[in-house]
């Protein structure tokens, strides 16, 4: 979910091919959640192996990060570590409403109704401790590093970019630019068409780019003002934001006040479930870590064979496939290293 900033300016439009080269931290539990709920089969329902076990993860894990290996992007995934007490809210009602979706996807497949299952299915999605377990037993093998935060990955991810050890932060959030994050790249880990929901009308998805500096410039406000503009429309922390308050309305009273703070006098009945400065506080501190080390490894091709066509009976033809893409990407990347020691 995070905080609605995507239409206050217009994004970069970017290739894969553009981020040759770059090092890009991926929002572990966002990218999961996002392969749970796209990759399905044409009835709704997830993609599962010989013995009932969920593999749409896996599926998104090894082909898309294939092609973007290929392509010579140095992929980092970031996981979620314990969440913080204000959030508490936020996840109690995701849990609610997966568990309504998955009575409604159970119902519609009875009934019979694809195009139902298909839609509560995808909001029935939970990425569960085995399933992240395995997203990183998967990733290892594949040669690419995981770090595990302390609190929100996409704080740690947006940690990571403002000192400069990866490039961007990739994410469909926009809490990475609250955070912090000089870059934000959305869908990264998806591509070709996207059905709108309810609709029978598809529209093309291609990577996008919004870099945080840009938006302040255009918006006209600071980091710490974007980061109020984000506490009235509503964050994780605080989800219901102030009641008839939009981007763009936050946007002008922060400007015309100055802060949040300033402006609350402007409002009818604003209030917040916790402390304003402590909430603005979660994006300009939040818990990080440094004690990490990234380190991109050759992929293990018997290794990604065992589990994935061995352990979860996928296509032994298209894991090597993806794996000799992946080496592909390895071996040119590597090369680029060499080259920037003694160019660079």
């Amino acid at each position: 979910m995070g905080v609605q900033l995507g239409d206050l300016v217009e994004p970069r439009r970017v290739s894969i091919e553009d981020l040759s080269g770059r090092t890009i931290a991926f929002d572990g539990h966002n990218i999961l959640y996002q392969f749970l709920a796209i990759i399905r089969g044409q009835g709704g329902e997830p993609l599962r192996d010989g013995q009932g076990r969920v593999t749409s993860h896996l599926s998104g894990l090894i082909y898309r990060n294939s092609n973007l290996m290929e392509a010579g992007i140095r992929v980092v995934y970031v996981f979620d570590g314990e969440p913080h007490m204000f959030k508490r809210r936020v996840l109690e009602a995701r849990h609610e409403v997966r568990v309504e979706a998955r009575a409604k996807y159970e119902k519609a497949i009875e009934e019979g109704d694809r195009e139902a299952a298909r839609r509560w299915g995808q909001q029935s999605v939970v990425a569960s401790t085995d399933i992240v377990q395995d997203a990183k037993r998967l990733l290892t093998l594949m040669g690419a590093p995981w770090v595990q935060a302390p609190g929100e990955g996409e704080a740690q991810s947006a940690h990571m970019a403002a000192k400069g050890v990866v490039w961007a932060s990739a994410s469909q959030d926009f809490d990475s630019l609250l955070f912090g994050a000089p870059r934000l790249v959305r869908n990264l880990s998806i591509s070709g068409r996207r059905k709108l929901p309810r609709k029978n009308v598809y529209i093309k998805v291609e990577p996008e780019m919004y870099e945080l500096q840009r938006m302040l410039d255009e918006l006209r406000l600071t980091r710490e003002q974007l980061i109020d503009v984000g506490i009235l429309v509503g964050t994780d922390y605080n989800p219901d934001g102030v009641k008839g308050i939009g981007p763009k309305t936050a946007i002008k009273l922060v400007r015309e006040h100055g802060n949040l703070e300033k402006a609350l006098p402007h409002l009818k009945n604003a209030e917040f479930p916790h402390p304003i400065e402590e909430i603005r506080t979660l994006f300009q501190e939040p818990r990080t870590t440094d004690d990490y080390r990234l380190e991109w490894r050759r992929p293990d091709t018997e290794g990604i064979v065992s589990f994935l066509c061995g352990e979860h009976g996928f296509s032994r033809d298209r894991i090597l496939n993806a794996v000799e893409k992946m080496q592909k990407g390895f071996t040119s990347s590597s090369k680029s290293t060499t080259l920037d020691r003694w160019f660079g």
